[in-house]
């Protein structure tokens, strides 16, 4: 199966959010390690675990943006029938585009006041910044696949339900 340029991104998007849960359980247990065994710790520590823990929660509202992974309460969606049942997820995905992007324009806010206010880390005196910059690139990805999302319900219905993750037969 061909993958075109829109999936190279939703993939590219979903591999970002596994790296920095990686990130996360690193610093984790690195940093169980060095107290438990070497009576230390990382510098920031506590700064960059909650720093790391902000990224990995608005990279993981965009990995499971689009895919609909998300937890959901589908009472009346499930006895709909199939065009309702499209017409329900475009409402409820345009509903989420703009929850979303309503968060992302307020999270750019955050960013732009902890630069403003040069907030820096405890021990190193690093600035926060960069991680709230990071942490709203991954609001502006989740618009991003809501609306690759919303455009696929209306126009391409086919593609929402196709798995590019499983092996095609061609």
């Amino acid at each position: 199966m061909k993958r075109n340029f829109m999936d190279r991104v939703i993939d590219s998007i979903e591999w970002l959010a596994a790296i920095f849960v990686g990130l996360v359980a690193l610093d984790i247990f690195i940093s169980v390690v060095l107290r438990k065994f070497f009576d230390t710790s990382i510098p920031d520590s506590y700064d960059f675990g909650r720093l790391m823990l902000g990224i990995l929660i608005f990279w993981g509202i965009a990995a499971t943006s689009y895919r609909g992974t998300h937890i959901t309460v589908d009472l009346l969606w499930a006895q709909a029938s199939p065009s309702r049942k499209r017409m329900i997820d475009i409402f409820a995905t345009l509903v989420l585009l703009f929850v979303v992007l309503m968060q992302t324009i307020m999270l750019f806010d955050k960013v732009h006041l902890t630069y403003i206010d040069n907030v820096l880390t405890y021990d190193l005196h690093l600035p926060t910044w960069p991680f709230f910059a990071v942490a709203w690139l991954g609001d502006v990805s989740a618009v991003a696949l809501i609306a690759i999302r919303t455009y696929r319900l209306i126009f391409h219905p086919e593609q929402i339900d196709a798995h590019p993750e499983t092996p095609s037969n061609e």
